[in-house]
């Protein structure tokens, strides 16, 4: 897969991309001006909502499957890293074992080549935290459904960067600023990339370009190339 570069180690774009917020011949290259802002929050609210009332008997139906095979809870609130840096509560279909901080922890304690797995990614292709109809939420992005409730709370966009935990912050170095400029989104130039078959310095550099290349017609393309990825479950696990 190629990806256009956009220097994630060096300081020297860093410090060009900073310019270019400061200057008013290439503002709308950036996300920060009201009524660009302004558009992208109200896209998302609008989107949302119409599509969390179409997905509801969907919603419902996964509840209920999930409540007979593997029991309560339905949803998990995970810490995320959103705008400015602030945490909120993520929310997912809960598709892990309930213990699966210390599944995870013994597996890793017990398996080098995972463990080096997750050091690389934070990602683990074949995950003993995850259930049977798990592995069927996360190959569909069903679990993430309810994140709908997220973007209308203002936690989330529906496109930008996938939100992350306090844990990988470190991998985004100085480009953390980067991220925290935008909502996490529900897809992103990540999801549509290869999501998990790429690299973390990969995603980091889609995330930076996303950010700095925003633009409304970008995140229509990204929302429409997202039904095709999410249907060959591109990279999901």
């Amino acid at each position: 897969m190629a990806i256009e570069p956009v220097g994630v180690n060096s300081d020297a774009g860093i410090a060009g991309a900073r310019g270019e917020s400061r200057g008013n011949g290439n503002i709308n290259r950036t996300l920060p001006r009201k009524v660009a802002q302004l558009s992208k929050r109200g896209f998302d609210v609008a989107v949302s909502s119409a599509a969390l009332i179409f997905l509801l008997p969907l919603i419902a139906a996964m509840a209920g499957a999930l409540l007979i095979l593997q029991g309560r809870p339905l949803f998990i609130r995970h810490n995320r890293v959103g705008l400015g840096g602030k945490s909120f509560p993520c929310l997912k279909f809960r598709s892990m074992v309930v213990n699966a901080d210390l599944t995870l922890r013994a597996h890793l304690r017990d398996n080098e080549a995972a463990r080096q797995e997750w050091e690389e990614t934070h990602k683990l292709k074949n995950d003993p935290r995850i259930t049977p109809i798990g592995r069927f939420l996360r190959k569909s992005s069903v679990d993430e459904l309810p994140q709908l409730i997220n973007i209308i709370l203002g936690d989330m966009s529906l496109v930008g960067p996938r939100p992350i935990v306090r844990d990988e912050i470190v991998r985004y170095g100085l480009h953390i600023e980067d991220y925290k400029r935008v909502r996490p989104g529900l897809t992103g130039l990540w999801q549509i990339s290869g999501r998990n078959d790429t690299s973390y310095h990969d995603r980091v550099a889609l995330d930076v370009r996303y950010v700095r290349e925003w633009s409304f017609w970008r995140d229509l393309s990204i929302i429409a190339k997202t039904v095709p990825a999410v249907l060959k479950s591109s990279g999901s696990y």
